[in-house]
């Protein structure tokens, strides 16, 4: 189990340039924007604009902060991704373009190699028992809560994070009945 405090996630630009990307995790360790397996980070999004393309990735999107983003994905009609939403799966190789809501967002963006690896995106709340994960399991705290596993506990404060790798069980609580969290499972294929 690896934590990750929020204050030491990496800092970087879009790789279109547009804005700032906080990288959360990357694998392999230090790898780039073009030759990641999976990565895992949060963007502010301030104005209206086409996404980067990353051939052959795909990525689930999620709203963390903001009212809302439209995003016309592959020249088809806008949906509107909101923080109640869930998380939106689709190819990081397709024109997308992204139109705001009411004012910037944050979002959480998480990638995959097609050929190498598959993820899925799950916002939960409360308390949540896991069973032992396939691949590696990444879990970013909205709101307070604690890990535990066999080698202990973390409590994580909002957007810090907790890895966790080898199949090991683990217990995610919330401190408060509603506290959300969001599950990453990212499985080699």
């Amino acid at each position: 189990m690896t934590l990750m405090r929020a204050s030491s996630y990496k800092r970087m630009p879009w790789k279109n340039g547009g804005g700032e990307t906080v990288e959360i995790a990357v694998f392999p360790q230090g790898a780039s924007v073009d030759d990641f397996d999976w990565r895992i980070s949060m963007a502010t999004v301030a104005s209206d604009g086409p996404f980067s393309i990353f051939p052959g990735i795909d990525r689930t999107l999620s709203i963390l902060e903001g009212n809302g983003m439209a995003l016309a994905i592959a020249a088809n009609y806008p949906l509107l991704l909101k923080i109640e939403s869930t998380p939106l799966p689709f190819p990081a190789d397709v024109p997308v373009n992204a139109t705001l809501h009411n004012g910037p967002i944050v979002d959480l963006n998480v990638m995959t190699r097609r050929s190498t690896f598959r993820h899925t995106v799950q916002k939960q709340s409360g308390t949540v028992f896991a069973e032992p994960a396939k691949g590696t399991v990444l879990v970013l705290a909205l709101d307070p809560v604690t890990i535990s596993t066999e080698n202990g506990k973390d409590r994580l404060e909002r957007l810090d994070s907790v890895l966790i790798e080898n199949g090991l069980p683990f217990t995610v609580e919330a401190d408060q009945s509603q506290g959300a969290f969001f599950l990453i499972a990212l499985e080699r294929i």
